[in-house]
């Protein structure tokens, strides 16, 4: 299942502890295992597997004692690059055009008369 920013919350839990379970299993951990090296409750990895909600933390525990570093670095790379926010960022710093009429008025629609003025 694909995760987008439509996804209920609920299906998004749901699907994220049924990878964290298909994980484990491929790992050949059981369920108690991975609760005692991630320093977590059986009962909490049962929740997470099951959909429930969780804390973060249990989350970021379970990521590493399956040796999953790079996932706990993807959810929020450090420098996170925008193209949208770089291009607003960029107009921001643009310098602004003169006072509209000016004879040195170079901004967007320079030049440009309607139909009906008179020049």
């Amino acid at each position: 299942m694909r995760i987008d920013q439509l996804t209920p919350t609920g299906t998004i839990l749901r699907e994220l502890g049924q990878r964290l379970a298909n994980v484990r299993k491929q790992q050949g951990l059981s369920q108690e295992s991975l609760a005692a090296a991630a320093g977590i409750g059986v009962a909490t990895l049962r929740r997470i597997e099951d959909g429930k909600d969780s804390k973060l933390g249990s989350w970021l525990r379970l990521l590493l004692a399956l040796q999953m570093e790079a996932t706990v670095d993807g959810l929020l790379p450090e420098n996170f690059r925008s193209p949208l926010a770089e291009v607003k960022g960029r107009r921001k710093r643009a310098t602004k055009p003169g006072p509209s009429g000016s004879d040195g008025d170079r901004g967007p629609g320079a030049g440009f008369r309607w139909g009906d003025e008179r020049p």
